[in-house]
């Protein structure tokens, strides 16, 4: 009688962790490179969509959202975090948090799914785009950059040499500096390029280009979205037209774009990541990239500062800044 007493407590209790592991929350970690517009928005959007969907923090997911900080060794130190716990999602935003991600899970495969990331081949977070092979998918930023360009030819037709910032050390930076010099060559421009280490280095590089260019085109760069005001005290003084990658820069203090929305963009992420915590198997899930819904985005302050009309057709784009 006691041996099945025993054998019945022993299925209970059985049961009863059986069902408190049953309802425990699906982890899911955010590391998220630096704080800007841009990268707060598609992390907005990830969270969105996984709450449509019936994924809730405090309910039947714990998210653990940390930020960088543009430091490696941050970025370093979350990743063992999130791996130490055995998350069961990741969603590293930007380049740099989706690279260190992937050096931490080689030996513990947890599904990472990246958004802002303009490359997954180049860097080896991917076998290919259209099957990873790996652990790693997610969405791709890259943005209209020979369309950007052509903006800059419209809006300004006089110009002969159009100057590139970027940040050296960003990847995703380095290819599209390489298409922008591709595109304004294509188009008859003369190319230059300064580069920057970090954002101690911003407010000296723009000073520096402006006297070697008529416009300035800056990709989706990290260092620079978070800079962007930098820029802009110095290209207010020369007049000269900034067109950034995406919108959020140029609301921070560029003039205009053509761009994506980060927000979509994150919104995109957080849908796979609801078929990644259904079962799909990441590895075989195609790295997503947009293709429509680009919009155009002018910042009436900044064509104030500079003294430029905005032609009447993208009046409707224009709003002024708030910061």
């Amino acid at each position: 009688m006691k041996k099945l007493l025993a054998t019945l407590l022993c299925i209970v209790l059985c049961i009863s962790c059986m069902t408190a592991f049953a309802d425990e929350p699906l982890y899911i970690g955010v590391i998220q490179q630096m704080d800007h517009v841009a990268l707060n928005a598609a992390r907005d959007g990830f969270i969105k969509a996984l709450e449509d969907n019936g994924y809730v923090d405090g309910q039947n997911i714990k998210l653990n959202i940390q930020n960088g900080q543009g430091e490696m060794s941050n970025l370093a130190t979350i990743a063992d975090l999130f791996v130490g716990d055995n998350a069961d999602l990741v969603l590293a935003i930007a380049t740099n948090a989706a690279t260190t991600m992937a050096t931490k899970t080689i030996n513990n495969p947890i599904p990472v799914l990246g958004t802002a990331i303009t490359d997954y081949v180049e860097p080896g977070l991917v076998e290919s785009n259209e099957k990873p092979g790996y652990n790693i998918s997610g969405t791709s930023d890259m943005n209209p950059v020979d369309a950007q360009i052509k903006l800059i030819q419209e809006l300004f037709p006089e110009t002969k040499t159009v100057g590139v910032l970027y940040t050296s050390g960003e990847m995703n930076s380095v290819l599209q500096a390489k298409m922008a010099k591709e595109s304004i060559e294509a188009l008859g421009m003369k190319y230059v390029e300064v580069t920057v280490a970090n954002t101690n280095d911003v407010q000296q590089a723009t000073q520096q280009i402006v006297g070697m260019c008529d416009a300035i085109y800056i990709p989706t760069d990290n260092v620079f979205a978070a800079s962007m005001p930098g820029v802009l005290s110095v290209t207010q003084n020369s007049k000269t037209p900034v067109i950034p990658g995406e919108s959020g820069m140029t609301m921070s203090g560029g003039l205009c774009t053509l761009g994506i929305s980060y927000y979509d963009l994150g919104y995109e992420t957080g849908l796979m990541a609801v078929k990644v915590l259904q079962g799909a198997n990441i590895s075989e899930m195609p790295v997503q990239f947009a293709t429509t819904g680009f919009e155009y985005c002018f910042n009436k302050t900044v064509a104030d500062m500079i003294g430029f009309e905005i032609p009447e057709k993208y009046l409707p784009y224009a709003q002024e800044m708030t910061e």
